[in-house]
């Protein structure tokens, strides 16, 4: 299955250099070892896409809701999942 999320430059171009490996995303899509993410850079200032884009093959997903970057309702909704990939 393809997933397309947005990614903001900032951690789009770390996933472009190998530095980041993985997405910390609200668990509100499924998602799958052998999934592929695309990735489309988004900028939050012009609110627009740059046009660059990555495909990501999914290797590993774990969902938890122990972190706080969400809004309490949405974590006890989904829950949070990080998806490491290749």
């Amino acid at each position: 299955m393809k997933i397309e999320k947005k990614v903001w430059p900032e951690f789009f171009q770390k996933i472009i250099t190998g530095e980041k490996t993985f997405e910390l995303r609200l668990a509100d899509f499924k998602c799958s070892p052998k999934d592929t993410l695309v990735l489309k850079e988004w900028d939050p200032k012009t609110k627009k896409y740059t046009g660059r884009i990555l495909e990501k093959k999914v290797t590993y997903v774990i969902q938890t809701k122990d972190l706080k970057f969400w809004t309490q309702k949405e974590i006890e909704k989904y829950g949070f999942q990080i998806i490491a990939f290749k």
